[in-house]
């Protein structure tokens, strides 16, 4: 990476009401649609503000091609590894906002998969008047391809209904195809693990379409509106643990403690996105 340094990206952006609105069509899950003036829902920023980048500039992966925001690492698979979130004041529909992302580190380390890369990125959302709304950090990880399976498995069958269906105790999620590509428009996410089936199992390794590592860790967040609707978040962690593929059953479970919440979507495997949340109830003061 000789010569790469990193360097901010200031932008003045909406925070757009479309995207809201598609995403909430997509979770379908009996709650009121966020309209232009409402508080956007926790982690709903990753929607709200998309970022298109030019056909010219994207990569063979479908991701905007590494050595210009991003550090020209040279590992195929890219993943988003989790984070954390700080709400200060949570942004409003259709509010205008400032947006600064830096690179804040890039660290090369070797596991038992062999070499990857960590990439930290921080962002800052501010208001029009400069007031402080949301502060994050992103991990990336950046891995080897996997080893090809011969042959591939069958693309999963469409989902029928909403992906959220209540269960004792907590939450079942689903996928489909359909799902996933609906995700990737409402975030303006073109990466080819989630919607190129022959890309993702011939080229990346994988047994399938890969669920989006944000769309877990929005499931979460959703399962907070749902079961604390007067809750006001002001910190979540979230962390992916495993892959999710398209199709694959998944558990959303809550465990309540002090002042927040542990949340953990499973998968046939066991765990796939660990979600911790600090909020208060309406009428309770913060923590």
């Amino acid at each position: 990476m000789t010569g790469w340094e990193p360097r901010a990206l200031t932008t003045a952006e909406l925070v757009d009401p479309a995207p809201v609105a598609a995403l909430a069509a997509l979770f379908d899950n009996g709650l009121p649609a966020p309209r232009p003036g409402d508080d956007l829902p926790p982690l709903w920023h990753w929607v709200a503000l998309p970022r298109w980048p030019v056909s010219s500039e994207l990569g063979p992966d479908g991701h905007p091609a590494r050595g210009t925001f991003l550090p020209p690492v040279d590992l195929p698979r890219r993943m988003f590894a989790g984070g954390e979130v700080t709400v200060h004041r949570p942004p409003k529909i259709g509010e205008p906002v400032s947006r600064r992302s830096i690179v804040d580190s890039v660290t090369e380390k070797t596991g038992r998969s062999g070499r990857f890369v960590i990439v930290v990125v921080r962002t800052v959302l501010s208001g029009a008047d400069g007031t402080l709304l949301v502060e994050e950090r992103q991990n990336l990880i950046y891995r080897g391809a996997g080893a090809v399976a011969e042959p591939a498995p069958a693309a999963p069958a469409v989902l029928a209904g909403t992906p959220f269906r209540r269960a004792d105790p907590g939450w079942d999620f689903a996928t489909d195809p359909t799902l996933l590509m609906r995700f990737s428009a409402a975030t303006a996410n073109p990466h080819r693990i989630h919607y190129d089936w022959p890309y993702a199992t011939q080229v990346e390794g994988y047994p399938g379409l890969v669920v989006h590592g944000p769309l877990m860790s929005l499931a979460l967040a959703e399962v907070l509106r749902l079961d604390h609707p007067a809750a006001r978040v002001t910190r979540l962690a979230h962390r992916n643990l495993a892959p999710l593929f398209c199709g694959q059953p998944a558990h959303l479970h809550t465990e309540p403690r002090p002042g927040g919440a542990t949340l953990t979507l499973a998968g046939p495997a066991g765990p796939c996105t660990s979600l911790e949340a600090e909020f208060s109830e309406e009428g309770t003061p913060h923590a």
